[in-house]
């Protein structure tokens, strides 16, 4: 797992969009390592280490046959179990090497999104409990890769202290830049996190958020996280609208990290979901030109960074991070 942690390989990862899964094998990168996903027999996905165990080809450069993936160097064929079922190469009835299997990794998909454990599981995928509420709709993106480490994004999403400077192009408002006093707590039994309210501007694209409305309003909000790299924030419009949005963020290695969010909302999104998801992805352009600019991890041990009462979430979690990391 190259340079991260251990403890990490317990952990779920977004690594793929749902529909970005298709006929054929997909690569990821996760951890400093590759993997391959394809879908079974029965449509589910399956996950292995990207390495033929015959000669190290990479399987993600072969095909999927009737759910089977098929290695492009020797045609060696593995069944959803990772089990290798053909060595053509072989004679009728010769067995297979017991070292020709694969270790098929746990996997699955919710809420669009593919998640990847590349160890045994020591939690559950983050609940969203408004994914099973029928008065909710949910809007998917396609995945990003951004070049910035993980832990800088998570500080990112968990701070609202640079709303009226990087989001000023959007909804961010610069009269608006004192952070009152935070006070975390369990948020559900999933996230951690505080609650609070938020003055924006709301015109433009801003509006299509919003459900119209004056062109400043305030916005009761929630941000938590769960370990190790989810965030989850809540917004309470004043005419009624709620929209919860999940964060992901998975490192690749210690440059690079896949970036994926989801949108649920209890209004109709028939008519302005894709305007909603292009206001989306315009905020996220905006964090995103910020932390490109910067290198490196973030520093995670106390001193590392010159901290403010506005940073004690980001504070929570670094510590709380240290803490799975040195498990």
């Amino acid at each position: 797992m190259g340079t991260f942690p251990k403890a990490l390989e317990c952990h779920w990862y977004v690594v793929a969009g749902g529909s970005s899964v298709g006929s054929g094998p997909c690569r990821v990168r996760l951890l400093d390592a590759d993997y391959v996903l394809w879908r079974g027999p029965d449509g589910s996905v399956v996950a292995a280490r990207d390495v033929c165990p015959h000669r190290q080809s990479p399987l993600s450069e072969g095909t999927v046959e009737a759910g089977y993936l098929r290695c492009p160097y020797h045609g060696w064929t593995f069944d959803e179990d990772g089990q290798c079922v053909e060595v053509p190469s072989a004679a009728s009835g010769v067995p297979v090497p017991p070292r020709a299997h694969l270790k098929s990794l746990s996997v699955l998909e919710r809420y669009g999104l593919v998640w990847l454990c590349p160890g045994e599981p020591s939690e559950p995928v983050p609940a969203v409990a408004v994914d099973a509420d029928p008065a909710y709709s949910r809007l998917n993106t396609e995945m990003q890769t951004w070049a910035a480490s993980t832990s800088r994004m998570i500080d990112n999403f968990l701070d609202i202290s640079h709303f009226p400077f990087t989001h000023i192009g959007t909804f961010g408002r610069q009269q608006e830049t004192i952070v009152p006093r935070i006070e975390l707590s369990q948020l559900d039994e999933t996230f951690f996190g505080y609650a609070y309210e938020v003055v924006i501007n709301n015109v433009g694209s801003t509006k299509v958020m919003s459900g119209g409305g004056d062109d400043i309003v305030t916005l009761a909000m929630s941000t938590g996280f769960a370990l190790p790299f989810t965030v989850r924030s809540t917004m309470h419009y004043e005419n009624g609208i709620h929209q919860v949005l999940l964060l992901t963020a998975s490192p690749i290695d210690q440059e690079h990290s896949n970036f994926a969010f989801v949108i649920w909302r209890n209004d109709d999104v028939s008519l302005t979901g894709e305007e909603i998801v292009a206001f989306e992805l315009e905020v996220a352009a905006e964090d995103r030109a910020t932390l490109e600019r910067l290198t490196g991890e973030l520093p995670l041990w106390p001193g590392g960074t010159v901290d403010v009462q506005a940073d004690k979430p980001s504070v929570e979690w670094r510590r709380r991070y240290r803490l799975l990391v040195e498990e």
